[in-house]
């Protein structure tokens, strides 16, 4: 009966997704609709699907850092400047669908400017691009045909900003023809230049229409209103000006005409106003902008800056206040850390009302104006992944059993004090601060819906999910505050664990919720474990606004538990035994002893056993969740299966080749899976002991593992700042199996009805489909041996005519494999003869262009396969670049002649066989013929005769084998 309800084993996981870097360091750039984002990871440039969050292609580059890049409005182009001083263009893929090639660029200029350029940006038409460089030139291209327009120098140093200003009317239909670039650089002045000017060609340059000076420190950022009128300008100096741009005054230099005097253009100062931070962003606001009840229209005048302090203000520029913020100020932010979180870039899109910001820390967020709340955050780099676990946050407290609302989202500790909360199905997170110096472990309560950590700061803290109002749908990634703290290790927190059962209606002491955590474990780098009260601890914290505090643990006991560092700690799934890890190379098992009443709550531990044989510190423990039986996990590399009752290991598993850093169970206990510093994750059958399955995409040390609740999924993350989801496709693998066998026996049966019929045209094609080339070289054999010589035939090569016809009409791919399989045959001797009756009957069937053109196309068709099945890494770019260089002609080309380099010296040694053969039959010709006039000559001495006769036959035997 046990074997009927075994579960199945599971024999493999495939790679579902993954949480890579996303932006490393560089400029970002966005499609006007916020649907692509464009971000740099090392010397590359990465196009990601914002809402799928997957990466869509990488754009190929110089190997050299990227300094600027922008995309045109119309979203068709993405523009490039690297260290090399080069400009790349390319064409931005229509599809969202994942690119298996990097994307080249359509047009390189080796040397665009004299100096590194730091900002470029394209006008409104997608037309022109500009791009400013650190020795204070500007240059204006035609991206299309890739040649300077304009030239303007001039500038006092780099060039800080630029904006376009191409002033529209809304009621008129045509758009002025009045074209300007407005820049600015870090001598603090802003200058204004006419594009539809002559004297503008890059052939002799162009002095300024205007030079603005307001400023005291570089400005960067520029924006002017859509009507042409308004010109906002924010810099390091801490203010926001705001100028009028269309402001003329009269001239006292005649016109042309001779009549009246000229206009000349003159920016006037409108309003100076204060931000109290360095800006390193700013812009206009759309006037129909809606902005959560604010009145909007054409007289509305707002903009956004963004700076030091991390915040997005959105302000009024006629009264000079902030209408509103988004973000949240960080309170006690360690000095270290304040520079992280500024602003460095902020991108507005009006089709989306949204405003996007980039942080120092490779952090970009996405505002929305409409509701003023985060909508999307994408986290660029998580450095060093240390720990992760699954959450549950809208797991209803009624619910027991794993559901669709169970493992929704997991959380990571990586190499800082800020814990990751990421959705399981995007690249959307959150960040939760509260830890002074880096968190090192997690886990988790309640099924999920708290969170622990420990942190090198000394302490763990207790992390709930803010509650939703009611009715309101809850977010993507809701919110995480600190509910407890608990306090008292002497040195870093190095592991935790929560209890795995939560008081329930009567047997939850007083004071306390229906549903109530019930205590938690802490080891240290001191030595010791302590147990914390966790009774008054609330499951959710309070909505913002909320009057709320955070609870102060009360440590209920503390040991001594071994002589070096503990590594980790697990409660068994009753709540009755906990078990401790050390690098002391020991595991140790204790009883708990948990009272909780209405008078209070006691606890205390008590030693039951030590699991002793590690050679090395042991990383991870881990109770069975079905049986009583416990997992370590060591830097030996082995995990090592031990027996509860006597705590003897009854089972090793050894097959990483470095440390065993994490462990957990599967399959009712009947599996395991393991991580190490080898980069591996493995799945261990525990009964006979044997590696199932081996999951890699890491390239370093893989410190977190976490399996979900229902067992589908795996989570592993490692120092390369690299999460993967593993997905359980067993199931998948299985019916595939089963679906190609019953394709196989199918085909099988239909091979067999199409000789029975004799035809012999499906019954080749089907042989070549099916892969088969010994079943195809003995159809070949019987139907040219079948052949009745006295039976008079059409003239045929083969001896069939529906063979010549099928060799002469094969298809590109299945010819080039049939003459595969005959390379392959004529090797041999034994089936050289088939080989090369086909050979000879595909040379007088076929044309030699045929064959070439063949091969042409299965080389295509290759190629295109490879392509869409090789995975997206620096190897494979390296690889299809220079497969790249060869045409597919020649691809073609080589393939036929290494085919037929390949026969020509076994179809010689054929030959002279033959020929050896022939000289051979000759010679037992002769014998015989000699034989015969010996038998029937003069009747002489019959002994010597038959003698004589004994001896040429023999000769003749020797001679023939």
């Amino acid at each position: 009966m046990d074997s009927v309800h075994r579960p199945k084993l599971k024999t493999a996981f495939k790679k579902a997704r993954v949480i890579a870097p996303l932006h490393t360091a560089g400029p970002v750039a966005a499609t006007p609709d916020g649907s692509k984002l464009v971000t740099c990871v090392g010397e590359d440039a990465l196009l990601t699907d914002v809402k799928a969050g997957v990466e869509i292609c990488r754009f190929a580059g110089d190997t050299e850092s990227i300094t600027s890049l922008c995309i045109t409005p119309s979203s068709s182009h993405l523009l490039l400047f690297t260290s090399s001083l080069s400009l790349r263009i390319y064409e931005i893929p229509k599809s969202s669908a994942p690119q298996t090639k990097l994307v080249k660029p359509i047009r390189v200029v080796a040397r665009a400017h004299d100096a590194p350029v730091h900002v470029c940006k394209a006008d409104p038409t997608s037309t022109y691009l500009a791009s400013g460089s650190a020795d204070g030139v500007v240059k204006v291209w035609d991206i299309l045909r890739g040649y300077v327009t304009h030239l303007f120098k001039g500038h006092g140093g780099v060039v800080s900003a630029l904006a376009f200003n191409y002033p529209f009317d809304p009621s008129s239909v045509v758009r002025e023809q009045k074209m300007q670039l407005i820049t600015a650089s870090v001598d603090t002045r802003i200058r204004i230049f006419d594009l539809s000017a002559a004297a503008a060609r890059a052939s002799g340059g162009s002095k300024p229409e205007a030079v603005l000076e307001g400023h005291v420190s570089v400005p960067r950022g520029l924006d002017v209103s859509p009507d042409g009128k308004w010109l906002v300008s924010g810099g390091r100096d801490s203010v926001v000006l705001i100028w009028d741009i269309s402001s003329k005054t009269p001239s006292e230099k005649k016109s042309s005409k001779g009549k009246g005097k000229e206009t000349q253009f003159s920016p006037v100062l409108h309003k100076t106003i204060p931000v109290l931070e360095r800006v390193e962003a700013v812009g206009l606001l759309h006037p129909d902008e809606d902005l959560a009840g604010a009145p909007s229209g054409p007289g509305r005048l707002r903009f956004y800056t963004g700076g030091e302090k991390g915040l997005v203000r959105i302000w009024d520029a006629r009264e000079g206040n902030v209408l509103f913020t988004l973000g949240q100020e960080q309170e006690d932010v360690p000095e270290d850390q304040e520079e992280q979180r500024q602003i460095v870039d902020a991108i507005y899109l009006p089709s989306a009302s949204t405003i996007i910001s980039v942080h120092a820390d490779q952090n970009i967020l996405f505002h929305s104006l409409s509701t003023q709340t985060l909508s999307r955050q994408l986290i660029g780099f998580n450095d060093e992944i240390i720990d992760a676990t699954f959450l549950s946050p809208n797991l209803p407290l009624q619910a027991s059993a794993p559901s669709a609302l169970s493992d929704t989202h997991v959380a990571l500790a990586t190499n800082s004090s800020l814990i990751r909360v990421y959705s399981t199905s995007s690249l959307d997170a959150r960040l939760i601060s509260g830890h002074s110096e880096i968190v090192l472990c997690l886990d988790r309560g309640a099924q999920g819906r708290v969170l622990a950590s420990g942190s090198k700061d000394r302490s763990a803290r207790i992390w709930a999910p803010v509650r939703a109002e009611l009715g309101d749908e809850p977010p993507a990634v809701p919110e995480w505050r600190c509910v407890a703290i608990c306090e008292g290790h002497a040195e870093s927190v190095g592991a935790i664990a929560m209890s795995r059962k939560a008081f329930s209606g009567e047997a939850a002491p007083s004071g306390s919720g229906d549903d109530t955590l019930r205590f938690m474990f802490t080891g240290s780098q001191d030595k010791t474990i302590k147990m914390w009260d966790l009774t008054t601890v609330p499951l959710s914290a309070p909505a913002e606004g909320e009057e709320g505090h955070v609870v102060k643990c009360k440590s209920l006991t503390t040991h001594k538990a071994h002589d070096k560092d503990i590594n980790s700690l697990d409660v068994a799934p009753n709540d009755r035994l906990l078990v401790s890890g050390s690098q002391d190379r020991t595991a140790k098992v204790w009883e708990i002893d948990y009272v909780a009443t209405s008078a209070g709550v006691r606890g205390e531990l008590r030693l039951l056993g030590t699991c002793k044989g590690h050679k090395r510190g042991v990383w991870c423990v881990r109770f069975g969740r079905a049986e009583r039986v416990l997992a370590t996990g060591s830097g030996d590399k082995t995990v090592k299966l031990w027996n509860l009752e006597d705590f003897t290991c009854v089972k090793t598993f050894e097959g990483h080749t470095n440390s065993v850093l994490r462990v957990d169970f599967l399959n009712a206990g009947m599996q395991l899976v393991s991580s190490a510093s080898d980069g591996l994750v493995k799945l261990w059958n525990v009964r006979d002991e044997e590696c199932a399955a081996t999951m890699d995409n890491h390239e370093d040390k893989v410190w977190a593992l976490a399996v979900s609740s229902d067992e589908s999924r795996i989570v592993s993350g490692a120092a390369d700042s690299v999460v993967t989801f593993w997905q359980d496709c067993t199931e998948e693998q299985q019916v595939e199996k089963e679906t190609q066998r019953a394709k196989l026996v199918e085909k099988e049966q239909d091979l067999q009805n199409y000789l029975a019929l004799h035809d012999y045209r499906n019954a080749i094609l089907l042989a070549l489909s099916m892969g088969q080339p010994g079943r195809l070289h003995t159809m070949f054999a019987t139907l040219t041996s079948a052949a009745d010589p006295s039976v008079p035939k059409e003239p045929s090569i083969t001896g069939h005519p529906a063979v010549d016809e099928v060799l002469r009409t094969l298809s590109g791919s299945d010819l080039v494999r049939l003459l595969r399989y005959v390379r392959d045959w004529n090797a041999h001797a034994r089936t050289s003869t088939v080989a090369q009756r086909v050979l000879h009957a595909v040379v007088k069937l076929r044309a030699a262009e045929d064959i070439a053109r063949a091969f042409d196309e299965d080389a295509a068709f290759t190629a295109a396969t490879a392509a869409a099945a090789a995975p997206l890494d620096e190897d494979h770019a390296t690889e299809a670049s220079a497969a790249e260089a060869i045409p597919l002609e020649g691809r073609g080309t080589t393939s036929l002649k290494e085919l037929i380099d390949a026969m020509i010296p076994y179809t010689e040694r054929h030959l002279t066989r033959m020929e050896k053969l022939l000289q051979d039959s000759y010679v037992v010709e002769h014998l015989l013929s000699e034989m015969d006039d010996g038998l029937f000559g003069e009747v002489g001495d019959e002994d010597d005769d038959h003698g004589a006769m004994a001896m040429d036959i023999d000769r003749a035997i020797e001679v023939a084998a």
